[in-house]
């Protein structure tokens, strides 16, 4: 039986990359990545998705990790371990809307591994986006086993959604 869910999601789009996409093709992701991988079927979700460049991606690195370096995703969890393994250690508010945070996706880090990895960049930004929302939930490949788990849920969006960036 499929989740029935509530999700306001926020998505930005820096200029020269919103051609690339249609943000319900994006939207699709989100929501697919919350159906698989949320724990609770009555949680509504609010979280955003921000796709921009490298330079972008390194300042928001640097800041708020302590890494100066540009990076293909990042996830910003409002709750640590937000639903898989771990109760949150923030406090939601009694609105009945879990904020899950924001996960932000670097385009050209995204078309240098799509090209090293020999696939479309709908692909590997697909993969990214789904990675990070996942994060977002509290899932995590620290360990071998939670690895699996979570490659296996990203496979399983990514066949349910498919690739095509412009649907």
């Amino acid at each position: 039986m499929k989740r029935q869910f509530q999700m306001k999601l926020d998505i930005r789009i820096s200029r020269g990359f919103q051609k690339h996409f249609k943000k319900d093709w994006l939207r699709r992701l989100v929501e697919c990545s919350l159906g698989h991988g949320a724990q609770h079927s009555d949680t509504d979700y609010e979280l955003g998705l921000f796709i921009t460049n490298d330079e972008t991606v390194r300042r928001l690195n640097r800041e708020y990790r302590g890494v100066d370096k540009a990076t293909d995703v990042l996830s910003f969890a409002l709750a640590e371990g937000g639903g898989s393994d771990s109760s949150p250690s923030f406090i939601m508010p009694p609105d009945g809307i879990v904020y899950l945070g924001e996960v932000v996706v670097s385009y050209p880090r995204a078309q240098e591994q799509a090209e090293e990895n020999g696939r479309e960049v709908s692909e590997e930004v697909a993969w990214l986006v789904v990675h990070g929302v996942l994060h977002l939930l509290g899932y995590d490949h620290d360990e071998p086993a939670r690895g699996r788990r979570m490659r296996a849920l990203e496979k399983g969006v990514l066949s349910e959604v498919g690739k095509d960036s412009r649907k």
